[in-house]
């Protein structure tokens, strides 16, 4: 028996409308843990290069990890892999909830999705019991209303539903995979591929208990975790406001990203902010499975033209992008289109990049109304916003040009737009403006699918400890988050730390924002849960392969150094005067890009991974198909 894990993959092909349950490889578990990690493993070996994220051969997978389900806190997230349609490389997202738990429960570790259904259907686990069920009454529903119908069809509210909604049968390139209603799984076009397929959702109940190999161990390890989360400094701030908490934050700090990016200071951030959203309209604190923070919570607006919204959320990711980003200035305004695209299915990231970008180019002369549908877009137009949202969704007039991202949305403009769409790779930066955040920076430039700041989260870089940068990471500056020495052994090691998190899918509030483990631990974590003698040397290896497998693949599909950028904007713009401490910087990327090839002993010069890097962790077979292709040398 396999400690910790449901033993279990299940294969679906929604063309023939078959599927298959093959056993766990127990290899599989020892060498990428689970969740991201078992997901790059299957995405480089079953996909091919180059594939069109929309072609029916593009497979979708899945997948939890060792610690889902039991009582690690914030251990209830899973990864969605498959290429993506929007970026043209990698594509992968993840979310928590509830559906990663259930789905363990149903004694499963990664569901594959192959093919493409003749019509729309849902996937219904119901532990052994597996169903491809007539979705046809479901398309063209939203997220809401999706999951509402599939409980009421199947006479359980037990049961865990991660669906799309209409953005994904329209084809929107940013559509998301949601779970419980707001749980978004929703960057690089995950969702759409699940469109694509004629995929409305996936159903889970399972009633398998989580078994593990070491029971006193691991409670003993959990009372000294959960004690450890309880008495740490940001634990007021992550309950009560959660991630929303940096709107405050950021804009203190000068890099708030306000009105796409031209200034790091909102005006009327304050009354945006977790604080005050906290203050008026927060019912009740709300977590995950299994979390002692409750970072989230459920809200109603009570006045004003949006009385009577009432949603749980948001992260501070849609509520700066549907307030500073765009320049709307009233709360419920914000929360109204955060709560529209969850309803949409649409990513909040790219969605508000797509409309400030529309904005700038007006204010700049570049569009006009008319070639806007008629549509004001001056900054802070709430009616405007909330007007777009509902066109990307429907790919209709204007909105259909922002439907498939900024960048392919600046191409079809042209006249020199492509200068003002932010984004890396095909995928748009989230509302914190990287002048301020040189690390951060960096980790959107080298990011495995794209502009993302969920791949390195390096939060050092605000410690300002200079010894401690001094002794970790080889320099001072490390610790500053406005200079850029020692940045790319800070961002090498908060990747490979991020890669933990989402391989264990236990939530980054724990593991790499409060630092709450580290290797060394999680090695007992592991012992506990799995019964596997490992030491904190081989579980960081894991996720160094992890992380050097997904450079492979993108590898693979032609990126080089030369794809590791940021936007002009970036780094030769600095943030104005009006941007308090962070004025005046820019992203000196060239300096932290050497350093943090140097410090995962790849090619500088192309920043591909070297044949010798790759042997060192066991991916042999990987260097020799890069070599065969000429793409490296050694």
């Amino acid at each position: 028996m396999l400690y910790g894990y449901g033993g279990k993959v299940l294969r679906v092909n929604l063309t023939s409308g078959t599927f298959s349950v093959e056993p766990l490889e127990q290899e599989l578990a020892r060498l990428y843990l689970g969740g991201r990690g078992f997901n790059m493993r299957r995405l480089y070996d079953e996909i091919p290069a180059r594939l069109d994220g929309l072609s029916p051969e593009n497979k979708m997978f899945f997948s939890v990890g060792p610690l889902v389900g039991t009582m690690f806190p914030g251990a209830a997230r899973f990864n969605v892999s498959a290429k993506s349609p929007q970026t043209g490389i990698l594509g992968d997202s993840n979310a928590g909830g509830f559906f990663g738990p259930e789905l363990k429960f149903a004694g499963f570790d990664q569901v594959i999705i192959e093919g493409k259904a003749p019509e729309p259907v849902y996937l219904y686990i119901h532990n052994d019991k597996i169903e491809l069920r007539d979705a046809k009454h479901l398309w063209g529903l939203d997220v809401w209303d999706t999951q509402r119908v599939i409980l009421q069809e199947l006479k359980d509210r037990r049961v865990q539903v991660a669906a799309i909604g209409t953005a994904a049968e329209n084809g929107v390139r940013f559509a998301g995979v949601f779970a419980n209603l707001v749980r978004a799984a929703a960057r690089t076009g995950m969702g759409t591929v699940m469109g694509a397929k004629n995929l409305k959702a996936i159903a889970v109940r399972g009633t398998n208990p989580v078994r593990v190999a070491n029971p006193a161990l691991f409670a003993e390890l959990m009372k000294d975790i959960d004690s450890a989360v309880y008495s740490h400094r940001e634990y007021p701030g992550r309950a009560l406001m959660g991630t929303t908490k940096l709107v405050h934050a950021l804009n203190e700090a000068g890099c708030l990203a306000t009105r796409h990016f031209q200034t790091g200071r909102f005006e009327a951030a304050e009354s945006v902010s977790g604080e005050f959203l906290a203050e008026t309209v927060k019912k009740k604190s709300k977590s995950c499975f299994g979390c002692v923070i409750p970072c989230s919570r459920f809200f109603e607006v009570k006045q004003g033209p949006f009385a009577g919204l009432k949603s749980e959320g948001p992260e501070f990711e849609g509520l700066a992008g549907f307030s500073s980003r765009v320049g709307v200035t009233d709360l419920a305004a914000s929360l109204k289109g955060v709560d529209l695209c969850n309803r949409y299915g649409m990513d909040v990231i790219t969605t508000s990049e797509v409309i400030s970008f529309a904005m700038e180019l007006y204010q700049r002369g570049i569009i006009s109304q008319s070639e806007a549908d008629g549509l004001d877009l001056s900054w802070g137009n709430t009616a405007t916003v909330l007007t777009l949202i509902d066109k990307i969704n429907r790919r209709e007039g204007f909105g259909d040009i922002l439907a498939d991202g900024v960048r392919e949305a600046a191409r079809k403009i042209g006249r020199g737009s492509e200068e003002y769409a932010l984004h890396v790779k095909g995928l748009e930066l989230f509302q914190a403006d990287p002048r301020g955040l040189k690390a951060y920076a960096l980790g959107y430039a080298v990011a495995s699918r794209g502009g993302d700041h969920l791949r390195s989260e390096p939060s050092f870089e605000f410690s300002e400890d200079a010894e401690a940068g001094q002794r970790m990471y080889g320099h001072a500056d490390a610790a500053f988050r406005l200079k850029y020495k020692g940045k790319g052994r800070v961002v090498k090691h908060y990747e490979e730390w991020s890669a933990l998190s989402d391989c264990l899918e236990a939530c980054k509030n724990t593991i790499v924002n409060m630092e709450i483990i580290d290797y060394p631990l999680t090695a007992k974590l592991l012992k506990a849960v799995v019964g596997w003698e490992m030491s904190g040397e081989e579980v960081q290896a894991v996720c160094e392969r992890v992380v050097n497998l997904e450079r492979v693949f993108n590898t693979r599909e032609g990126l080089t150094r030369e794809n590791d950028t940021l936007p002009k904007r970036f780094t030769h713009e600095p943030l104005p005067a009006d941007s308090g401490p962070s004025a005046g910087s820019v992203v000196e990327l060239e300096p932290m890009l050497d350093e943090y090839y140097q410090a995962r002993g790849w090619d500088i010069t192309t920043g591909r991974p070297t044949g010798s890097k790759l042997r060192e962790l066991g991916l042999a077979k990987e260097a020799l198909e890069l070599k065969e292709r000429g793409l490296i040398h050694d």
